[in-house]
């Protein structure tokens, strides 16, 4: 489990196993937004790692999407996670891909989203900046 803060209050991570939440609430955080989706290897049932998550102590909110197929619902529904969600908050699905391009897309609708900033702490967490552009400008355009 790799942990990558990209803004205060709200990291993304790696696949986490059942095993793992423990030590996610033991680094001070306090809900997940998961976005893997049932039968994914490693995720059979969004019922049972809600249970393990909620035995730690955990919020639990989940969006699950296909890599790259987000849609406007997808990203309005990982907003409302972000705002409901209490502090800090673990956002995670297999690679962080996933987790990183929701935020990525869920803060750029603010318009005083600063856009550069965004793109900077993506990379800074392991994630390709220009995937993340290429996502905003196809939803500008």
């Amino acid at each position: 489990m790799k942990v990558h803060f990209v803004e205060p209050g709200f990291a993304i991570s790696d696949e986490i196993t059942l095993e793992d939440f423990e030590s996610v609430r033991q680094q001070g955080f306090k809900g997940v937004i998961c976005n893997r989706r049932v039968g994914e290897e490693g995720y059979e049932s969004e019922d049972v790692f809600r249970e393990s998550a909620e035995r730690a102590g955990l919020q639990w909110f989940c969006v699950p999407v296909a890599s790259g197929e987000y849609t406007a619902a997808d990203v309005e529904a990982f907003g409302k996670a972000l705002d409901a969600a209490p502090t800090p908050i673990l956002g995670f699905c297999r690679t962080g891909r996933r987790a990183v391009h929701m935020w990525a897309q869920s803060r750029a609708q603010n318009p005083q989203c600063n856009i550069p900033m965004l793109l900077k702490a993506a990379h800074e967490a392991g994630h390709d900046p220009q995937s993340i552009r290429d996502l905003l400008d196809k939803k500008a355009g």
